[in-house]
């Protein structure tokens, strides 16, 4: 087994870290957590500092960070021990922040899908946000729109995405990459597979769910983001092929 590198040990540190401050400090959700950015609670920081936040414990925090940091000590010091501490922690973040995008302009469309319905029968736009921002609803929107509108609607807006699982994505893209052929063998894959086939399957599986409203590890409605996981892999591969293809460049980063 590789030994741990310094980013990824230090990346570990700061999550535990922080998860460990937020369960004693539950208000920090609201400051660090990423709101949808039409939500009064959204600041400019939250597409960093939401990936450094994990689950409260009641809602699976344990398994959720332990997931994460796992998948992180495992991926990541391989990458960082061929691509060196600044690039490593350059894709990292970056696969952080393009999984927020991704996340957030699913969201965009849901919401504004429904809000566009919502006008289009008479509702005013600023009467909707202030009832979403009192948490209250009016019932009468749910005659207009299907339960999955409805329900991408409201959790677009109220909702909230945490966890390095977007970064942790991406990485495991660039895992795939570099070393197709390596068989993994994780918590819930009882026999090895090759990377060049796990991580498309996992992302496939995401994809199916992220539509579907489902959970890979239960049933629906446990609040997984897996656009974000989607946006963390397609930011990595990008990150990936650009990289391939400059390689010989004199000015690479190395």
């Amino acid at each position: 087994m590789m030994n741990m590198t310094p980013i990824v040990k230090q990346l570990l540190i700061i999550n535990i870290i922080v998860f460990i401050g937020a369960q004693l400090v539950p208000v920090s959700y609201e400051y660090l957590a990423m709101f949808f950015p039409e939500n009064p609670n959204f600041k400019i920081w939250q597409p960093i500092t939401h990936m450094f936040m994990h689950g409260k414990l009641e809602y699976g925090g344990i398994m959720h960070i332990t997931f994460n940091m796992f998948a992180l000590y495992s991926f990541g010091s391989a990458l960082e021990h061929f691509w060196g501490g600044k690039k490593f922690l350059f894709f990292y973040i970056s696969c952080g922040l393009g999984s927020a995008l991704l996340h957030t302009a699913v969201n965009y469309y849901f919401f504004q899908d429904t809000m566009n319905t919502l006008i289009a029968n008479g509702f005013n736009k600023v009467e909707i946000l202030q009832l979403l921002n009192q948490g209250k609803i009016d019932t009468r929107w749910q005659d207009l729109v299907s339960v999955t509108q409805f329900d991408g609607f409201t959790n677009a807006y109220i909702g909230t995405i945490v966890g390095a699982s977007g970064a942790i994505y991406g990485l495991l893209t660039a895992f795939a990459f570099m070393f197709p052929n390596a068989e993994l063998a994780l918590m819930f894959i009882p026999i090895p597979i090759k990377a060049k086939y796990f991580v498309p399957g996992i992302l496939a599986v995401d994809l199916f769910l992220g539509f579907k409203g489902g959970s890979l590890f239960g049933s629906g409605g446990t609040g997984i983001a897996h656009f974000a996981h989607i946006g963390g892999a397609i930011t990595g591969f990008l990150m990936m092929l650009y990289w391939k293809k400059n390689q010989f460049n004199n000015n690479r980063w190395n």
